[in-house]
């Protein structure tokens, strides 16, 4: 029995990928992957989980190694951070601002640390910064995010005892180095912008 014209035609492929939405597709698919298996992933159950042949990763990448210094560079890639940085809404008090750009901030070091340390534990030469990503170098990827967080500080400019520049560089920084132990638990975000905005003392401290 011949199916009816509208379902074969809501059976039609989707238009085809350009080769750098294919790219850009498979590198999302094999960065979970690299995180929970390192170099030893195989291409194939990266195909597997993007749902193509693997013949079509090697039309997009040269090589195994091209791909996964694709992926390296897209974890260092400042540019999701940035996106979500400039998503919080500024008519937020300044402390759940800071919060939620601490919680971005985190995640994107926790992905970053995610994948270079897989890479490295597994033996891969390219488990380092590749140095230049999307254009960026590390410089100015953390450039662009300190501007981010600046942006982020100006509505409460007038109250800030620095420039929101500044505020920004000393939270960037206190994020990247947050000292930690092995008997006390990491700062929730609300706890280190409470720390940050008002010191180490309590309250009642005189």
């Amino acid at each position: 029995m011949t199916a009816p014209k509208e379902n074969q035609t809501s059976r039609r492929r989707a238009p085809a990928m350009s080769p750098e939405q294919r790219r850009e597709m498979i590198i999302q698919t094999a960065i979970p992957l690299i995180a929970e298996y390192g170099a030893a992933v195989t291409t194939a159950k990266i195909a597997r989980a993007a749902g193509i042949g693997e013949g079509t990763i090697f039309r997009v990448f040269a090589d195994k190694d091209e791909l996964l210094q694709a992926c390296m560079a897209e974890a260092l890639s400042p540019e999701h951070a940035v996106r979500e940085l400039d998503a919080i809404d500024l008519s937020e008090p300044l402390a759940d601002r800071l919060a939620e750009a601490a919680e971005a901030l985190q995640a994107h070091m926790d992905r970053m640390g995610a994948i270079a340390g897989s890479l490295l534990a597994s033996g891969h030469r390219g488990g380092k910064h590749p140095g230049t990503v999307r254009g960026a170098g590390r410089d100015e990827s953390t450039t662009r995010i300190r501007a981010a967080l600046a942006e982020l500080l100006e509505p409460d400019k007038a109250t800030l005892r620095r420039p929101p520049e500044q505020i920004a560089a000393l939270f960037f920084g206190l994020l990247f180095t947050q000292p930690r132990t092995e008997d006390e638990p990491d700062l929730t975000p609300q706890e280190l912008v409470e720390v940050f905005l008002h010191g180490a003392l309590s309250g009642g401290a005189k």
